[in-house]
């Protein structure tokens, strides 16, 4: 059974920034990474190839960079100019996400 754990997050003011890491006990191809705000579905923030080609959502593109490590079976989200709309539980799974992988998430929060 593939388990994933994140951890990174955190409480940061507007402007600030965070680096989330994923790891994985095992190798995945497209990794995703995804977050849920109070009263909110799920959504995919970014997703990245094991070859490290990337995309965003554009709510966050041009602040959120994705990257892998697949020696270590992890994952990076850095996050940069966060801002409140960003306060959520950020999850990683695949892409298309597996529904027996999710983790427990890691918080973040981003308020003045």
């Amino acid at each position: 059974q593939v388990q994933l754990v994140e951890s990174g997050g955190g409480l940061v003011q507007p402007g600030g920034s965070l680096r989330l890491s994923c790891a994985a006990s095992s190798s995945i191809y497209v990794m995703g990474w995804y977050r849920q705000a109070p009263g909110k579905q799920r959504e995919l923030v970014a997703f990245i190839t094991g070859g490290g080609t990337s995309n965003y959502v554009d709510s966050v593109k041009g602040r959120f960079t994705a990257s892998r490590d697949n020696a270590k079976n992890t994952v990076y989200l850095q996050m940069n100019s966060l801002k409140p709309e960003d306060t959520a539980v950020y999850y990683c799974n695949s892409y298309p996400p597996q529904p027996p992988y999710w983790g427990q998430g890691t918080q973040v929060t981003v308020s003045s």
